[in-house]
């Protein structure tokens, strides 16, 4: 594995781990309106985690050359990053989602 895709997969876990502290600071100053929104950072940081041990455990065997765990761990690291992604759409969403449902509402009757 060429050590540029492993850079890349580094700097976007830093990314990922930026935006996550971000939105914890903003959920934490919304007061208890954030508390959920806090609960589901506080699993994405926990998921994050993983994705850290899984980059440290890719490094280890693309060293030995065992190409099979390196592609299990990278399509690993990239369902833990769709999860995080499709839920925080999902939480950012759900306003946008119910004015939708609001106007088709009032479209129809």
């Amino acid at each position: 594995m060429k050590p540029i895709i492993i850079q890349r997969l580094l700097q976007s876990i830093a990314e990922l781990e930026g935006a996550i502290a971000k939105a914890k600071i903003s959920f934490k100053e919304k007061g208890a309106v954030g508390e959920k929104m806090l609960s589901r950072i506080n699993h994405y940081e926990q998921i994050l985690e993983k994705q850290k041990n899984l980059t440290t455990s890719l490094c280890a065997h693309a060293v030995q050359g065992n190409w099979d765990e390196v592609n299990r761990h990278v399509r690993l690291i990239n369902a833990f990053s769709l999860m995080i992604r499709d839920d925080a759409r999902e939480l950012l969403t759900p306003q946008l989602q119910t004015q939708t449902v609001e106007y088709h509402v009032e479209y129809l009757s």
